[in-house]
């Protein structure tokens, strides 16, 4: 691992409130719970907490500990280590100013506090499988001990919301080490412990925290939170404390132990993927191993009671959930790509009981309930996710169980199923979609206006359609079952395919067949697929153009523009309101997931391993910016290409490691 990226700041960073705030730390617990926040030590988001606890794992998220402000009683001085922004427009107190280092330790984000001669040292993370979030203090240097105050801050909420205090009064109770914490009759007591120092109850609500980044959402950007305990410690030089928030009752108080765990299971993660890539190890750019870290953030567990050991993935941080076409984009990356393969069966055979009318989930409401089946393209992405799957384990046992749900799968879109979602028996190519709308990745609606509605024959539909006959023909030859009429219906979809191309541009069509205006030329990536993909949909002097259309037109140094600058309704800035965002997300927006296809394409036309590869370095070194080491979701169109919507976006870190994995095996 000494190749391992060193994400560390100092005072250049940290001490600058802007540029401190726009880089943001996270860890999460494996269940959907995570703690984030910003490197100023400030909370700029309705998102950020100390403990965001998944209630239903792994949604129902749940903000209970919102902030604790520690203030050191030094050689007779006082510091106050908090950042805070007010809604008056004072920032106070301003603990920024002394802070002399930020670093990650894999995960886990670590402060140095320089407070005269003396250095304190503060870290974050979670327990594995559990809603417990540990902040542990450590005085590495001083003259003498230090007396240490944490006021901590407490919440009940959806993560969603925020809170306005009326006349809302929260039961504490004290307890032998800490507080118990319920915030009304009926919800989930929470609990702040510290078996190195003492906790007094108070209850006393603080008004008009305010978050910067919900003001240029366009959204509601200050609440209120109860200061609910204070805690005290004597600190020795050399010695640590540590204080527990959590929804165990019986958690582990430890922090060493809990410390070492994390470690213990981090070096796993790396041991997992270098036994899969020893001869690419040493090759590995730095920010490749901070990534195989980042993919582990995303892997949730969600239990059935057919499949108590399920998992999923959470679609990106901090207001996502589990999606399934981002699950199943994901999963070659997250899973198969870091050397989980027990993972990435666990999801794959989890997923196969939410099969529905040959659809799988779009996604699973945050409150829980029933999940949507809103999409095209989930179901065709989880073809591909098990074909990866098979090539890499050769499980048939795993093939055999799920081969009758593709079989159903493939049965239900050639008879027709939700939206219209049916093969025209006229050239078997896949048609989904109608008035209202919105089935492809490109999903953004507002109101009843469906932004990028794409009814009619998507071009990386009919691309993952194909894949999908493909594939399901290759498992029947395997097991020696029919696969005759998979194999014909490929075959004439595949003749068909050539209907998307637009020989005056040069690239395939967007959508062929749209109701009432024929074909869509809008210049767009989704048919960067028709190259990335296995098969033959394009003849090789097509399959150049596409890659060399996007280069011109589409690329940009962090992923691949939604639409190509100069198209009518093009947006290379996303920003404002939630209609604006909506309005640009698929408008112009830059990917960063595309572009792993992207690079393997170029590959597939070019054969230079090189050039390929140079493409993912830019979004790579992004690990230094916003999301601390993870990836953004999505960057403007227009240069610099600033990193926008969710901090860490599950297929932007999966499909950068699967593709610089692919490229790298390559000689």
């Amino acid at each position: 691992m000494s190749d391992q990226a060193e994400i560390q700041f100092g005072r250049e960073i940290c001490g600058d409130l802007d540029l401190a705030e726009s880089r943001e730390w996270l860890v999460t617990n494996g269940i959907g719970g995570y703690a984030s926040g910003t490197v100023a030590g400030s909370q700029t988001r309705r998102y950020h907490g100390l403990l965001v606890a998944a209630l239903q794992p792994p949604v129902g998220r749940a903000q209970l500990v919102s902030a604790v402000d520690e203030i050191v009683h030094y050689a007779g001085m006082d510091y106050s280590l908090a950042t805070h922004r007010w809604a008056s427009g004072a920032v106070d107190p301003q603990g920024f100013l002394l802070v002399e280092d930020f670093h990650l330790e894999g995960t886990t984000p670590v402060w140095s506090y320089a407070l005269a001669d003396a250095l304190l040292e503060k870290r974050i993370w979670m327990r594995q499988g559990e809603n417990t979030t540990y902040l542990q203090y450590t005085l590495v240097r001083g003259s003498s001990a230090l007396d240490l105050d944490l006021k901590a801050f407490v919440n009940y909420r959806d993560f969603h919301s925020l809170t306005h205090a009326g006349g809302w009064r929260m039961n504490i109770e004290p307890l032998e080490h800490g507080i118990k914490v319920q915030a009304f009759d009926g919800a989930t007591p929470f609990y702040l412990n510290s078996v190195s120092g003492t906790c007094e109850p108070r209850h006393e609500w603080y008004l008009g925290c305010y978050f910067g980044e919900e003001t240029a959402r366009g959204l509601e950007d200050r609440e209120d939170r109860l200061f609910a305990a204070l805690c005290r410690a004597k600190l020795q030089v050399g010695a640590s404390v540590t204080l527990v928030a959590t929804t165990e009752a019986n958690a582990l108080l430890d922090g060493e132990t809990a410390a070492a765990e994390r470690a213990n299971r981090e070096m796993k993660l790396f041991t997992a993927w270098q036994e899969k890539n020893e001869a690419l190890a040493a090759e590995a750019p730095s920010w490749l191993w901070q990534l195989i870290l980042a993919a582990d953030q995303f892997i949730v567990k969600r239990s059935l009671s057919e499949e108590p050991d399920g998992r999923s993935i959470i679609a990106g941080y901090h207001w996502f959930g589990d999606w399934g076409r981002d699950t199943m984009i994901a999963l070659p990356g997250l899973t198969l790509a870091t050397g989980r393969t027990e993972v990435a069966k666990q999801i794959l055979l989890a997923y196969s009981r939410y099969v529905d009318g040959g659809m799988l989930p779009n996604n699973f409401p945050d409150a829980g309930g029933k999940p949507e089946y809103n999409t095209v393209d989930a179901a065709l992405w989880y073809f591909e996710a098990i074909r990866q799957y098979f090539a890499a384990t050769q499980d048939s046992a795993t093939l055999q169980k799920l081969f009758p749900v593709l079989a159903g799968m493939i049965d239900a879109h050639v008879k027709g199923t939700r939206y219209s979602i049916h093969v025209d028996p006229a050239d078997g190519l896949l048609f989904a979609g109608g008035p209202g709308v919105q089935l492809t990745w490109m999903d953004a609606k507002i109101g009843d206006w469906v932004v990028t509605p794409r009814t009619g024959k998507p071009v990386e539909i009919n691309a993952l359609w194909i894949n999908a006959l493909e594939t399901i023909a290759q498992f029947a030859r395997l097991f020696g079952k029919p696969g005759e009429g998979y194999e014909i219906l490929a075959a004439k979809a595949t003749k068909s395919f050539q209907k998307f191309w637009n020989a005056e541009r040069g690239c395939c069509y967007d959508v062929i067949g749209v109701p009432g205006m024929g074909n869509d030329g809008a210049l767009r990536p989704n048919q960067i697929f028709a190259v990335s993909l296995l098969g033959n949909l394009l003849t090789q002097e097509q399959q150049k153009s596409v890659v060399d259309v996007c280069a011109r037109q589409l690329l940009t140094s962090h992923g691949l523009r939604s639409l190509a600058p100069g198209e009518p309704g093009y947006a290379g800035h996303y920003g404002g309101s939630p209609s604006d965002r909506d309005a640009a997300y698929h408008q112009g927006t830059a990917w960063g997931w595309l572009l792993g296809p992207f690079a393997l394409a170029h590959f597939r036309v070019y054969k230079d391993r090189e050039a390929a590869l140079r493409f993912l370095e830019p979004l790579g070194r992004q690990i230094y910016a916003s999301g601390l080491g993870t990836l953004n979701e999505i960057f403007d169109g227009d240069a610099p290409f600033t990193p926008r919507g969710c901090i860490a976006q599950a297929w932007t870190v999966a499909e950068l490691v699967r593709a610089w994995q692919r490229l790298a095996r390559e000689q």
